[in-house]
């Protein structure tokens, strides 16, 4: 098995730096049930509207949340955007998030996910939060415990966005790590994954994933399996509707399932994967330019560069290609 100390302190390197107005702050206690301890640390904006948005952002192995608040831009975004960010922090020696266990993996059944919901709702009832706009996202063991959360409180959630993670329930079992999924062993039809995931089809958030064909941390397969869980929990096909080429910048390779389902993959990158603040917040729904599905003001055929607001990432000319379907799940 690779070093994942060695990993991780890579991931961490080339996250950029965050110049947030203000300062991250802790919730020790009094939010509810944390059966694991997990730390938690927010950050308000000043001048924050009536009901705010959340952004829940779950940092990788050997990470923190302080590691996360400013190796990322997601808090100096909210100065301007305002809403509120909250980062779970690992309880964990090796500071990896529990995404193995039954209660994580099952609502209101313990493990860290039970902890991350409870600090939600203290945030929907205490600060003000507006419980329809809610939302994740994480690197590595933050984007498999993106993908718990997912799962396991569909109803907290109004999208997800995932770097580099693993399909909701694909390390279960005894062990924190699960070889076989890591290397992209683990393989089953849409249908198989939602019946061991026991999602609730209703409630379920839409998906963003991102996913990098040089990763031999967590191998390139997991992308497509993660996209056969999340297009049948989600009913859509997992059949491409769009593919765009060079999207959000070079090498990397969009593709569109529908409005609900999005994924990107990066061409010979390894698990170090640039996070993309800004077309997380147009899949949120916080800023212009996203799917119409989510809360933005573009069709399902425009790319998140295509937003009134947005300047692309690179100038590499786009490619897209559209594809009809007659509806219905595929299963690989």
């Amino acid at each position: 098995m690779v070093s994942l100390k060695t990993v991780f302190a890579t991931l961490a390197a080339v996250i950029g730096a965050n110049a947030a107005a203000g300062s991250l702050q802790q919730v020790a206690s009094g939010f509810g049930t944390n059966p694991n301890n997990v730390g938690f640390y927010y950050y308000k904006p000043s001048g924050l509207p009536a009901k705010p948005a959340l952004i829940v952002a779950i940092h990788y192995c050997t990470g923190s949340a302080q590691a996360y608040f400013s190796g990322t831009q997601y808090a100096n975004l909210a100065d301007t955007y305002k809403y509120i960010v909250i980062y779970p922090d690992s309880p964990r020696s090796g500071k990896c998030f529990d995404v193995n266990t039954s209660g994580t993996l099952s609502h209101n059944g313990g493990g860290d996910s039970q902890g991350i919901a409870s600090m939600i709702t203290y945030a929907i009832n205490t600060w003000g939060v507006d419980a329809g706009r809610v939302f994740v996202t994480g690197t590595s063991s933050g984007a498999m415990m993106t993908n718990v959360m997912a799962g396991s409180y569909p109803n907290l959630f109004q999208a997800a966005s995932a770097y580099s993670g693993v399909p909701f329930a694909c390390f279960a079992g005894s062990s924190d790590w699960n070889s076989a999924c890591a290397n992209g062993q683990v393989s089953k039809t849409g249908q198989q994954w939602v019946i061991t995931a026991a999602l609730r089809v209703a409630l379920s958030p839409y998906a963003n994933i991102r996913y990098l064909t040089g990763d031999t941390t967590l191998y390139y397969p997991n992308l497509q399996q993660e996209i056969l869980e999340w297009t049948n929990v989600l009913g859509v096909s997992s059949t491409a509707t769009t593919t765009t080429q060079n999207d959000p910048q070079s090498s990397y390779t969009h593709t569109s399932y529908g409005c609900v389902v999005q994924a990107y993959s990066a061409a010979g990158v390894g698990h170090t994967v640039p996070v993309h603040e800004s077309i997380d917040l147009q899949w949120f729904g916080i800023t212009p330019g996203g799917p119409s599905c989510v809360g933005g003001t573009t069709t399902t055929t425009t790319t998140p560069n295509g937003g009134t607001t947005t300047t692309p990432i690179s100038t590499t000319p786009k490619t897209t290609t559209t594809t009809t379907t007659t509806g219905g799940n595929v299963s690989a």
